[in-house]
């Protein structure tokens, strides 16, 4: 029988209100946009976007329009709204995948925002020789029932989480044969931020920003990010390292310790 992760708090509902942060961050990112034109410019090379649950392709549209203008070939997922499980679209994305790929004729990078972000790992997996990296935004990568609207997902979907097929929930909290990189907040008030951080290793690396959960696929500082870790020559992946320019954008990142994610029921 597969083991599933417990005993980390969902988010308090204070840091559940400040989701309404997101209205804001929408403001925000619109008169940065300007500065935001500064950031690392792409190679061309092509990039897949996955929404959260129940988003559709809208919701990533800044995101995309965003790393177009930084020379990124962006695309929508095209399978309408993010309804979970994988199981029933697991093959329509890695098709999605594999036609972006031939197009292009280079891997896509993954970008996942929220449960967009299981996808986008699981695809690094499916179709590891396709995908260039994975880049996950707030994604509850364990401890699914942790997550504030687990109560939503079980409704929509009639199971819960933790009944993802028993090989996905071993599979996607290790790291990806693939550079990974994982943006998360503190103050979260979907998925507490302990589910969103990857565990050490040479291609994987944790983000922090100061953020909502909501706000995630056009919050200034995520953007920046994307772009820098996009930027990257393909097999020459770094680590993220923040600049004079944006230091403040980015609080030092907290430690992956394995008595977050050790403790596990049958």
């Amino acid at each position: 029988m597969s083991a599933t992760q417990v005993d980390v708090a969902r988010p308090s509902l204070l840091t559940q209100a400040l989701e309404f942060r997101v209205f804001g961050e929408a403001y925000t990112s619109l008169w940065t946009y300007p500065l935001l034109q500064k950031a690392p410019r792409g190679d061309g090379q092509p990039v897949l976007v996955l929404p959260g649950f129940m988003a559709g392709g809208a919701s990533t549209y800044m995101l995309r329009h965003f790393l177009k203008s930084l020379g990124y070939r962006a695309h929508c997922w095209k399978l309408g709204r993010n309804l979970g499980p994988i199981g029933e679209k697991e093959h329509d994305i890695h098709e999605r995948l594999k036609e972006l790929k031939r197009r292009y004729k280079r891997k896509v990078s993954v970008i996942g925002w929220s449960l967009g972000g299981v996808y986008a790992r699981e695809l690094a997996w499916l179709a590891t020789e396709d995908v260039r990296q994975v880049i996950t935004l707030g994604t509850p990568i364990r401890h699914p029932n942790s997550v504030s609207v687990s109560w939503l997902y079980e409704d929509v979907t009639g199971q819960r989480e933790a009944h993802m097929p028993p090989e996905l929930l071993d599979r996607v909290p290790e790291p990806p044969p693939v550079p990974s990189t994982c943006i998360y907040s503190r103050t979260d008030g979907v998925v507490p931020w302990q589910c969103s951080i990857e565990k050490p290793s040479a291609t994987t690396e944790n983000i922090r920003v100061e953020g909502s959960h909501l706000g995630m696929g056009f919050h200034p500082a995520v953007l920046w990010a994307v772009a820098d870790r996009l930027a990257q020559p393909e097999g020459e992946w770094q680590p993220f390292k923040s600049s004079l320019l944006t230091c403040m954008l980015f609080p030092k990142p907290d430690k992956y310790k394995d008595e977050y994610f050790n403790k596990k029921i049958r």
